[in-house]
């Protein structure tokens, strides 16, 4: 799995790094790989023994980890080649994922991007069939070129369903963004197609399709990987669903827009005062200024709430404002993606912004931004 939102499991163990991009594996991977060595163990130990059924448990694995692995590697490779900028591979429990910062410009890129890591898994997959004439595949070794095969199959099937967060859904919206020429909609469009992939084609295939072929463990275990796995898509797919969303109402996201007035005050002033001189004015902030009316501080909205109102006549503006640095400080004409790097940048509940032409001074509240965003 790839992109720009693409889930990055949170510490782990780092493995190395792959043209200069660090490779981590995940803490929920080796959970992953226990049960997954005594559950195929187990199934394994009265046709071949405890001991080969553990390695042969062992073996698919850490083969699934490396398969994974070398998934991820070719997004990452496919990904570098157009200069897009890669922070880490990381590999976890349900899927691996490769950190890419900034989006693919273009549906060409979208595409190859994503269809280059099943790509990987399907030469994987060809390999193992096509060396399993070689090997008896009741040995130890024909068992693991077998794992190789399944392993990459499996990995290559299950990542190119047509939905995100998949590799599929990728494709999907590099598809859907070709015809539309809206990437945001076509995002929109194979989002709900994960939902659907999630609901549906999940447990349909795990707990109908495999069992009818004669594949996957009884009945439970079926229904216990399906739930984990749909649970997993659906949940990316409605995250990617927002964070969509969010994208499509940013140009509307501005200083101008969503700024408050605000009622300048100097900072030994009262509380209570300040207060009620922003209310008799119609003003939502407070801003500290000077002997000279030169902008200092803006007053934490917060701290104001906090404050009791017995105490207010007792506290002073000044006492609840933070001070000015160069980052809080905004151009009036900020809007979009320019101001949430401008806030990126200088994190913080409040900023302020005066129009040097009129001298109104604002101040923007980073609720108010993300309420704009999500509501």
């Amino acid at each position: 799995m790839t992109g720009a939102g693409a889930p990055t499991p949170r510490g782990g163990v780092r493995l190395g790094s792959v043209v200069g991009v660090p490779v981590l594996i995940g803490p929920s991977w080796f959970l992953m790989a226990a049960f997954l060595t005594f559950s195929i163990g187990q199934a394994l130990v009265g046709s071949i023994g405890a001991g080969q059924a553990y390695v042969v448990g062992g073996s698919f694995a850490v083969l699934l980890g490396l398969s994974v692995l070398l998934h991820e590697m070719g997004h990452c490779f496919v990904a570098r080649a157009f200069g897009l900028p890669v922070r880490r591979i990381t590999i976890g429990f349900m899927a691996g994922a490769t950190e890419i910062t900034e989006p693919p410009q273009t549906p060409g890129r979208e595409y190859a991007v994503a269809v280059a890591g099943p790509m990987v898994s399907l030469l994987l997959a060809g390999l193992g069939v096509g060396l399993l004439p070689l090997f008896d595949r009741s040995s130890l070794t024909g068992r693991v070129v077998e794992n190789v095969a399944i392993t990459n199959g499996l990995i290559a099937a299950f990542n190119l369903l047509p939905g995100l967060p998949l590799d599929g859904g990728r494709v999907l919206r590099a598809l859907i963004w070709r015809v539309w020429g809206d990437p945001e909609r076509a995002t929109w469009a194979a989002a709900w197609a994960g939902r659907v992939v999630a609901v549906v084609v999940v447990p349909l295939v795990l707990v109908v399709l495999l069992p009818w072929a004669g594949y996957g463990g009884n009945g439970s275990t079926n229904v216990i990987w399906a739930a984990l796995i749909a649970a997993y898509i659906y949940s990316m797919a409605t995250a990617t669903l927002k964070r969509s969303e969010a994208m499509r109402r940013l140009p509307a996201v501005s200083v101008a827009a969503l700024a408050r007035p605000a009622l300048r005050v100097p900072a030994d002033m009262p509380l209570a005062e300040a207060v009620r001189r922003a209310q008799a004015a119609n003003m939502r902030g407070l801003v500290v200024v000077d002997a000279a009316d030169r902008l200092e501080a803006v007053v934490s909205e917060a701290a104001v709430v906090a404050t009791p109102e017995q105490r207010r006549p007792w506290v002073t503006v000044g006492m609840l404002a933070k001070r000015l640095e160069p980052g809080l400080l905004l151009d009036p004409s900020l809007r979009g993606e320019a101001l949430l790097d401008a806030m990126r940048a200088h994190p913080s509940a409040e900023y302020v912004s005066e129009d040097k032409a009129t001298g109104e001074v604002r101040v923007l509240v980073s609720d108010d931004v993300a309420k704009a965003l999500t509501a």
